[in-house]
């Protein structure tokens, strides 16, 4: 006779654990379609490296799990190489035409101040935001008060502190 698999509790909230098969197949894909691409298209993986570098190393530095920083720099970074991947495309897809980009100054300036901006919009939107919220929410503190002091004259005291009713009894 078998016995039965012992089955350990899991804890509440948990996510059931994923198999070893499916956690070793999305890095072997991944490392598959990069090997490819660097065969296939060596000059758009070159400029794509060095256009994006401050998107990586926004990734590296960032020690939050949401990662923020590396979208905001990786959005305005990808903005800011895409024109140049489509001339390099147009172009025929040759390292001669990505050397071309990569040594010309105004391109890693478009490039690179992009990814400035997504700084910039990183360290400038959370203040911005927050201040919002906190008007917010004294906005609705006021309208609060107003409606409770309404209330007060409306019904007695007696609404603000029910408390005092009990006391007296």
């Amino acid at each position: 006779m078998a016995k039965p698999a012992s089955r350990q509790p899991r804890r509440k909230g948990a996510a059931p654990a994923a198999g070893p098969r499916r956690a070793s197949v999305a890095p072997l894909l991944l490392s598959i379609a990069v090997g490819l691409m660097v065969v296939f298209s060596f000059a758009t993986v070159l400029l794509l490296i060095f256009g994006m570098l401050p998107t990586i190393v926004a990734f590296i530095i960032d020690r939050t799990p949401s990662k923020y920083s590396a979208y905001c720099v990786g959005g305005m970074n990808v903005s800011g190489v895409f024109p140049y991947v489509l001339e390099l495309w147009n172009t025929g897809n040759n390292f001669a035409v990505a050397k071309h980009i990569l040594t010309d100054v105004f391109a890693l300036a478009v490039m690179y101040g992009a990814s400035g901006f997504g700084w910039m919009v990183y360290l400038a939107v959370p203040p911005v935001v927050g201040a919002f919220l906190t008007v917010m929410a004294q906005r609705r503190v006021a309208l609060l008060r107003t409606t409770q002091r309404n209330l007060i004259e409306e019904w007695g005291e007696d609404v603000a502190n029910p408390m005092s009713e009990l006391r007296r009894k």
